[in-house]
């Protein structure tokens, strides 16, 4: 891969959009550049879960400033991500065909436990290396996320569906507070809490941070009100919540460091906090700097400094699934090895599709352990609704479809698989396994795989395939197959005058 003197971040957050641009100077980021517009997109959330028209144009008109400052950046130096309005939200789909558009880049839609990582990751940068476990907490708009975690390892990683903005407009309509909707809003985050509280409770760590504005601000508004001598306490969120009590009325929160904007979110995430504190036992509470987009950066750094999360979530997922470690790797090698000369796209493009078609290979054969009949239906099940830090969703969409691609009928893959960029990737695999499917190492002829108008050619040397007529009856067979599903696959002599080459 190759690395970049500038990154850039975008969180599409339930209640803030965010940019941040980053300077790279080693292992370290270096900010140059950020913009914040507090979309509240959330707020435009119907009973129906679809964002409405002003929503929508806010979102819009936000990324089209924010594509401005990015333009000239390269398509891998940027990453874009959505949290939770964009994973509730049934139109979200053609929303972000839109927001791609205005932005300039492609928006990720990234997963609860996803963030929480993220998260993770951002704060653990800002604070002092230390051995203690630390307990993380982010109030977005729509999710609040959970984390506990030693050093940059997080062990303990939820998403609950509870947000500021969500809160805010469930029990404080049009701005009014009032003790009752304050006790039903810390009901209902309790309610929620419970279900984790048994893993996340004091106890299980040492000191606890908040990452979010709302934390942010409910620290500076305790600290400059002179409810707290320092950082976020029990007692002080204890008198917060009976100052907006007082207050009644959103509109007519004039408190020293709480800005306009943040003002009709505050009872909400207050709310949450406090419950937070009452449910996780928490006495004191830090509020941290870094956050989702910082997180974002040190992951899109680790990508080019060898340091890639996906590469641990493979060996992971590997281990777990307890995947054939030599027969992985033959697959592995063979598919790489086809699918070069043939991958689509930019050479930073092709690079990733290699990548991805080796992470594929590896995970491959990850569903015989729920049952080896229909193996790769259950591998491409668990690849597209795991949990695996470090994938975005469409990069788990595409590890699942070329699981499901690599053997039997292709006739499932109809309307899914075409002449696009994982056609190669796809045929790379399903050979390089059919080759190997004896499961051990075998002597290879020279091989190659090269493109063709209306699809692909695999050239190989006839005299080894009439030495191998089981293989030479499969190939024979993967022809029927591709022109199923309306792609010509060929299998052509190829001579050569060397001896064959090993595995």
């Amino acid at each position: 891969m190759p690395e970049y003197s500038t990154l850039a971040a975008v969180d599409l957050g339930s209640n803030s959009f965010r940019l941040q641009v980053a300077r790279v100077v080693g292992s370290q980021l270096y900010e140059l550049d950020s913009l914040r517009d507090p979309v509240r997109l959330a707020a435009g959330l119907g009973s129906d879960k679809r964002l409405n028209d002003e929503s929508q144009a806010r979102a819009l008109e936000c990324l089209k400033r924010f594509g401005e400052r990015l333009r000239g950046l390269p398509p891998h130096a940027v990453r874009a991500v959505a949290t939770n309005t964009l994973r509730v939200a049934k139109n979200a789909p053609q929303f972000l065909k839109k927001a791609q558009n205005a932005l300039g880049f492609p928006i990720e839609v990234i997963a609860g436990r996803e963030e929480a990582r993220l998260i993770y990751l951002g704060v653990v940068q800002e604070l002092p290396a230390s051995e203690e476990s630390r307990l993380v907490i982010d109030i977005g708009g729509g999710s609040t996320e959970f984390i506990v975690g030693t050093r940059a390892k997080p062990q303990k990683l939820e998403s609950l569906y509870m947000g500021c903005v969500s809160y805010s407009l469930r029990f404080f309509p049009e701005g009014k507070i009032s003790k009752g909707a304050m006790k039903q809003a810390e009901l209902a985050a309790r309610t929620e809490l419970e279900t984790i509280a048994g893993e996340f409770s004091r106890g299980a760590w040492d000191n606890a941070f908040g990452s979010s504005g709302t934390v942010r601000a409910i620290g500076d508004a305790l600290e400059q009100n002179g409810l707290s001598s320092g950082g976020i306490t029990y007692e002080g969120l204890k008198k917060l919540r009976e100052i907006l009590i007082d207050i009644g009325d959103t509109g007519r929160i004039k408190l020293p460091s709480v800005r306009p904007d943040r003002a009709p979110i505050l009872p909400g995430g207050l709310a949450i906090l406090y419950a937070a504190f009452s449910e996780l036992g928490i006495e004191h509470m830090s509020p941290a700097s870094g956050a989702l987009r910082q997180g974002v950066l040190y992951d899109l750094l680790g990508r080019y400094t060898h340091r890639d999360m996906r590469e641990a979530t493979v060996a992971q997922f590997m281990s777990r699934y307890h995947v054939d470690a030599p027969q992985a790797r033959r697959v592995e090698a063979l598919a790489v090895q086809l699918a070069s000369p043939v991958a689509q796209g930019t050479p930073e493009d092709r690079e990733d599709a290699l990548k991805l078609l080796s992470w594929a290979a590896r995970l491959h054969e990850i569903g015989i352990s729920v049952a080896h009949n229909s193996y790769h239906k259950h591998s491409a099940y668990i690849l597209q609704y795991a949990d695996m830090p470090g994938f975005s969703k469409p990069e788990q969409g595409r590890l699942a479809l070329l699981a499901l691609a690599h053997r039997g009928s292709l006739k499932k893959l109809q309307g899914h698989l075409g002449l696009g960029p994982d056609l190669p990737l796809a045929a790379a695999l399903r050979a390089a396994a059919l080759l190997f499917r004896s499961r051990r190492d075998r002597e290879l002829p020279s091989l190659e795989l090269a493109e063709r108008a209306n699809g692909l050619e695999l050239r190989i040397d006839p005299q080894w395939l009439q030495r191998n007529p089981l293989t030479e009856s499969e190939l024979e067979a993967e022809v029927k197959e591709w022109k199923a599903l309306g792609v010509e696959f060929r299998i052509k002599p190829m001579r050569v005058t060397g001896p064959a080459v090993a595995s």
